[in-house]
């Protein structure tokens, strides 16, 4: 797998955990809990960002890797 492919792949599942402490936030019952959810979505979310900034230069670099 290269390193593109990695990246990527990365980046599918940063997103699903961002996605998944989303909706524990809204589900949560609790106040406390909610804001923790909440919290680490955003955190995961700046994460997701830098992420998506490193797959456009993989691909800007090396060419081949655009859209696998």
């Amino acid at each position: 797998m290269t390193v593109a492919s990695n990246v990527k792949q990365c980046l599918v599942t940063i997103t699903g955990i961002e996605s998944q402490l989303s909706t524990l936030a809204l589900n949560s019952l609790d106040r406390e809990a909610q804001a923790v959810f909440h919290e680490a979505a955003m955190k995961i979310e700046t994460v997701k960002k830098d992420l998506q900034y490193r797959v456009l230069e993989l691909e800007r670099q090396e060419p081949q890797y655009k859209g696998s």
